[in-house]
């Protein structure tokens, strides 16, 4: 039994070529949006942005969501499987993204570099570092639910699960818009939370805003609970794996045995 079927390749291949192909596409946007307002390189505090633009960068960002969650659907035949092929697409894309603006603006200068990751409700703020593991992390889940779903036909996540999953990836999406929501919170900004792009206080708090906090504990209590929950999902179908790991202890055994005979010889 092979562990991944020739469809499921076909399927993972070609998702991930579109994320490539979008990864590119939304670096090389961005290359532009940086040399328009940050001609001297990326950093904090922001560049002022006019609401117009701001908008735009919002719908974009969503249309992106859009194409990837709709690639996803069409892909996969249930719900496991139409969420693991979105959070797989959008995973290569993040990463693709980060290589393509180093590449192309040798930026960030390392992994601890403080980025804008996304707009959606309000600005995501954190260490380069944190969406790749995020990313990584995404590729590894929705990889294993995918092979469970492709041999096993069908993967029931429990209540369990599903609260550990979702528990998880919101204390991570906390961790993320921490920075902003302090601001918003502490301020007094939250009852306009709906109007701030043309709050002239906040506006100025933000453009004068350096981050120096990445909340990591919140970030690694949150990916601890993804993988648990990943882990009571492996467990219960672990036998899917089992004719590939006794062929691994077969190997193991052989070449044992003919490393044996060439040192008694």
């Amino acid at each position: 039994m092979k562990i991944i079927s020739k469809n499921l390749f076909k399927n993972l291949f070609w998702i991930g070529v579109f994320g490539i192909a979008l990864g590119f596409l939304e670096a090389i946007v961005v290359i532009y949006l940086r040399e328009m307002y940050y001609p001297q390189g990326f950093g904090f505090p922001l560049s002022p942005v006019a609401p117009r633009m701001y908008l735009a960068e919002l719908i974009r960002e969503l249309s992106t969501i859009i194409m990837l969650f709709v690639l996803a659907y069409l892909v996969g035949k249930n719900t496991i499987q139409k969420l693991s092929y979105f959070f797989y697409s959008f995973a290569i894309w993040d990463i693709v993204y980060y290589i393509v603006i180093k590449l192309f603006l040798n930026w960030p200068s390392s992994l601890l570099t403080w980025d804008v990751l996304f707009l959606i409700p309000l600005p995501w703020l954190g260490p380069v570092i944190a969406p790749l593991i995020v990313s990584v992390s995404m590729i590894c889940v929705s990889g294993l639910l995918l092979i469970l779903e492709d041999q096993n036909n069908t993967v029931t996540l429990k209540s369990t699960d599903w609260a550990l999953l979702i528990i998880g990836a919101g204390l991570i999406f906390t961790s993320f818009i921490w920075n902003y929501s302090t601001i918003i919170i502490r301020g007094g900004f939250f009852p306009s939370f709906w109007t701030l792009a043309n709050n002239q206080e906040f506006l100025k708090i933000v453009y004068d805003y350096k981050p120096d906090f990445f909340n990591w504990p919140v970030f690694v209590i949150g990916e601890v609970l993804i993988f648990l929950a990943t882990g009571l999902v492996f467990i219960r179908h672990h036998h899917v794996f089992l004719p590939q790991i006794k062929w691994l202890h077969e190997m193991i055994d052989d070449v044992r045995q003919h490393v044996s005979k060439l040192y008694s010889s």
